[in-house]
C-alpha cells in the first residue's frame, strides 16, 4: 500500500451562487488560479498523482492550466456531465485510478487550509492505514454545518447535520479533507446508495455513514484557519489567507517607486508595475504585473492584478481587484472586481449599514446573510459603471453590465442591464 493516497480534488460543482463572479476554480490570488496554486501545495507536500473532478464547462480550461505544472506531478482529469453530487463525482475518478484497490485523499478545490492538517492528516494515514480519516475544525461558536459524533478516542460514530445551536454533539465541524484508506469499499458504498434511489444528492454522506458502521473511521482535530469559497464576497477572506503569506518587502526589479511613494508593511510588487508620487501601498498587498497606482492613492489590505490603473486620489482598501480594472478618482471599499471593470471618477461601493448590522446580499432570489460587517460591492467581468455611480453595501452587478452616471443602485443588476437615472433638464431663459 502507497505511503501517500492519490490526491482528488473535486473542481466540476456548479457555481451559481458565486454570480456575477465566473468558475471560482479559475480566481486568481496573486500569480496563479486557485486550482493550481492548490496543486502545487500539494505537490509540496509530498504528492506525486492527482485526479481533478470537472465539468463540460471548465475541462479546456483546467487541461490549459494543468499544462503550466512541472512534470513531478501526474495530474489527470476526470470529467462529471451533470451535478448529480459529490458521490458521482467521485465516482467518476475510478476508471482513472490504475490499480483497483489504492487510497484516495478527497479534497475540493475551494476550500483554503494551512498545511497543518494536510501533514497532520498524512501522519495518521501512515501510522495505521486500514482506517478512514475526516478533519474536522474546532469551533468556538455555532457553524450550520455537519458536526461529527465521536467517541474519546476520537472514533467517528456518525455525522449530524446543522443540529442547531445548543445541540452539537461535539465542537467538530466536517469538510471535505477525507483519506480512504480503501478506494474500493467507498466506491462500492456509494454505488449501493444510487442503487436505493433514495432522493436527495447526499449519496456520498450516507455510504459514509453505512461504512462507518464497520469501518474504524477516526477524526483529525483541525484549529487553524479554513475559508471556504462559496459565496462571492468569500473571495475577500480567501485573499486575506494568500495575503497573510507575504512576509517583508519583494519589489521587482524593474517596478518603478517613485522617491515620495510610501510602501509599508508586507507587500509585493510585480515586474512592470508603477508607484507613482505621493501614493502608498500598506501591507499586507499585492500589486500585479504593470498596473499603476497613481499619485495620492492608496492600495491597502487588498490585491490589485494586472494592467490595472489605480488612478489619482482612489482608495482600495480590503478588496480584490482582478486584471484590467480601471479606477479614477474613486473609492473601492471591501468589494471583489472581476476582470475589466470601468469604475469611473467619484464612483464609491458604500460598504457599512447605517445600523453597523451584517451586511446581506441577494444570492438566487434569496436574502443571505453575509457575516460581515463591511461589504461594498461585486462587480462582475467588463461592466462600466459612469461617473458618481454608488453602490449600497452588499449590492452585486453582472457581467457586461452598464450604470449611468450619478445613479445610485440599492438592488443588484442583472449581466448585460442598462441602469441609468432619467433626468430631467429645465433651462429657463434670463428674462
Amino acid at each position: 500500500m502507497s505511503d501517500t493516497p492519490i490526491l482528488i480534488i473535486l473542481a466540476g460543482g456548479a457555481s451559481s451562487r458565486m454570480w456575477p463572479l465566473r468558475e471560482k476554480s479559475f480566481l486568481r490570488f496573486g500569480e496563479e488560479p486557485l486550482l493550481i496554486s492548490q496543486l502545487r501545495r500539494f505537490e509540496s507536500l509530498g504528492f506525486h498523482e492527482a485526479i481533478i473532478v470537472g465539468n463540460p464547462d471548465n475541462e479546456d480550461l483546467i487541461r490549459e492550466m494543468l499544462a503550466s505544472l512541472k512534470d513531478d506531478m501526474h495530474v489527470q482529469v476526470a470529467i462529471q456531465p451533470e451535478a448529480t453530487g459529490m458521490g458521482d463525482a467521485i465516482l467518476r475518478t475510478e476508471p482513472l485510478l490504475g490499480e483497483a484497490d489504492r487510497a484516495i485523499y478527497i479534497n475540493q478545490v475551494h476550500d483554503v487550509v494551512d498545511d497543518a492538517l494536510h501533514i497532520n492528516m498524512l501522519q495518521r494515514y501512515r501510522a495505521d492505514k486500514q482506517a478512514t480519516y475526516l478533519a474536522g475544525c474546532e469551533m468556538d461558536h455555532y457553524f450550520p454545518g455537519g458536526y461529527l459524533v465521536v467517541d474519546e478516542e476520537g472514533r467517528i460514530s456518525s455525522i449530524v447535520e446543522k443540529p442547531g445551536a445548543g445541540n452539537e454533539p461535539s465542537n467538530l465541524v466536517s469538510f471535505v479533507a477525507h483519506i480512504h484508506s480503501s478506494a474500493a469499499k467507498l466506491y462500492d458504498a456509494i454505488r449501493t446508495e444510487y442503487a436505493s434511489n433514495k432522493p436527495g444528492d447526499d449519496h456520498y454522506e450516507r455510504a459514509m455513514d453505512a461504512l462507518m458502521k464497520a469501518s474504524p473511521y477516526f477524526v483529525v482535530p483541525y484549529k487553524g484557519r479554513w475559508d471556504a469559497l462559496k459565496y462571492p464576497w468569500h473571495t475577500l477572506s480567501i485573499m486575506d489567507a494568500f495575503l497573510s503569506q507575504i512576509k517583508g518587502q519583494e519589489v521587482a526589479g524593474d517596478a518603478y517607486i517613485a522617491p515620495t511613494a510610501s510602501i509599508i508593511g508586507d507587500v509585493v510588487i510585480c515586474s512592470g508595475a508603477k508607484i507613482f508620487p505621493g501614493a502608498a501601498v500598506v501591507g499586507p498587498a499585492y500589486i500585479g504585473r504593470n498596473t499603476v497606482v497613481g499619485n495620492n492613492a492608496m492600495v491597502r489590505s487588498s490585491m490589485v492584478l494586472d494592467h490595472c490603473n489605480v488612478g489619482f486620489t482612489t482608495e482600495v482598501a480590503r478588496s480584490y481587484v482582478a486584471d484590467g480594472c480601471q479606477m479614477h478618482a474613486c473609492r473601492v471599499l471591501d468589494s471583489v472586481f472581476a476582470e475589466n471593470v470601468n469604475f469611473s471618477a467619484g464612483c464609491t461601493t458604500a460598504n457599512l449599514r447605517i445600523d453597523h448590522g451584517p451586511v446581506p446580499s441577494m444570492v438566487k432570489g434569496q436574502r443571505v446573510d453575509s457575516g460581515r460587517d463591511k461589504l461594498g460591492a461585486i462587480i462582475g467581468e467588463n461592466a462600466f459603471l459612469g461617473v458618481d455611480v454608488m453602490t449600497m453595501p452588499g449590492v452585486k452587478v453582472g457581467a457586461n453590465a452598464s450604470i449611468g452616471p450619478g445613479t445610485h443602485l440599492h438592488e443588484d443588476v442583472k449581466d448585460g442591464q442598462r441602469v441609468y437615472v432619467k433626468q430631467e433638464v429645465i433651462v429657463i431663459d434670463p428674462e
